[in-house]
């Protein structure tokens, strides 16, 4: 049995509390060789969960509960509140677990937790598109990604964005089991479970477009990643400024259009290594990267791999595409 002990500060936003719960819950229960043990373990000074409606909380555990965990997590604070300087108990547990080899990932503003033990220094690493210049310039041994995508660099796990915390799980989940457990573990995560899901999408796509919402926007670019898009092309379909489509764009998926954009081509590259046998020259011209060396560096920075590497670990076998 793995132990993820998960490092619960204080404000902590709510979907993040419960994410590795249904991540490593979903997998253990789905996939007989994945066994994981989720801990919530309270930081010092751990009183309730970030806005909106924010409930006061006790935990089980406390920085105990690190002490032999296979991996700790550590969220961040409400990003719109002020953060805590992270306490000696906490840097103390934090360099033992990375003492013994456990694998430590951050999400969002936890990454500034992370940064202040040592540890990230000399390494790459992101957070929140809104907090990369802070990052960099308060611990500038660090090297920043402004894309806010996961970044593995060695044992350590960082991300950023509403979905940082899933994306670190999974991350972990294929480590661990494979990318098709992991793949597997997210379609179950992701699929609708409300009967008549087409009509119910139909009556929130009515609602987003007469409230000048982005979805209709972010399905359109959806059938367009082979495009050359731009974020002035979204902002003219949206029909709104720029600035607002920024505003909007990071509201409902927590990253700027053109991080978003990147994004959603390196999962559609994922998808077409996994279900096809399309060489990378093929792949990166449907997912709308200029070249395949584009391609190829976005998705080593994504994944730590190469495209090649991925499609052969994804199926568990000799690679069957063509030469890359």
């Amino acid at each position: 049995m793995s132990v993820i002990a998960v490092l619960v500060p204080d404000r902590l936003p709510g979907h993040q509390l419960t994410t590795p719960g249904l991540v490593f819950g979903t997998a253990t229960a789905g996939h007989s060789d994945a066994d994981y043990e989720v801990r919530l373990c309270a930081a010092p000074g751990l009183a309730a969960t970030g806005a909106p409606a924010p409930l006061r909380i006790s935990l089980p555990w406390g920085l105990d509960g690190l002490a032999d965990a296979d991996v700790v997590l550590i969220p961040g604070q409400d990003a719109d509140g002020p953060r805590d300087e992270p306490t000696a108990p906490v840097l103390t547990a934090l360099r033992a677990a990375a003492a013994r080899g456990c694998r430590i990932g951050a999400i969002g503003t936890g990454v500034f937790t992370l940064a202040a033990t040592g540890l990230l220094d000399a390494r790459r690493a992101t957070t929140g598109w809104r907090h990369t210049e802070e990052l960099a310039r308060l611990h500038p041994r660090i090297e920043v990604d402004p894309i806010g995508t996961v970044v593995t660099d060695g044992r350590f796990l960082t991300s950023a964005g509403i979905f940082g915390s899933l994306d670190v799980c999974l991350r972990l989940l294929a480590q661990d089991h494979g990318e098709r457990v992991a793949g597997k573990t997210s379609r179950e995560l992701l699929t609708p479970l409300l009967p008549h899901g087409d009509r119910v999408q139909e009556t929130i796509d009515r609602e987003l477009t007469e409230s000048a919402g982005i979805e209709p926007t972010l399905r359109w670019l959806e059938s367009r990643l082979h495009l050359p898009l731009t974020p002035a092309d979204l902002a003219a379909h949206a029909g709104i400024s720029l600035s607002s489509l920024n505003r909007r764009f990071h509201a409902q998926t927590g990253a700027t259009p053109a991080q978003y954009l990147l994004r959603r081509r390196l999962e559609r590259a994922r998808e077409l290594l996994e279900d096809t046998d399309e060489g990378v020259e093929r792949v990166a011209a449907r997912c709308g990267f200029t070249s395949p060396a584009s391609l190829r560096h976005h998705f080593s920075r994504l994944t730590g791999t190469t495209p090649r590497a991925y499609r052969t670990r994804a199926r568990g076998g000799p690679h069957r595409g063509g030469q890359w």
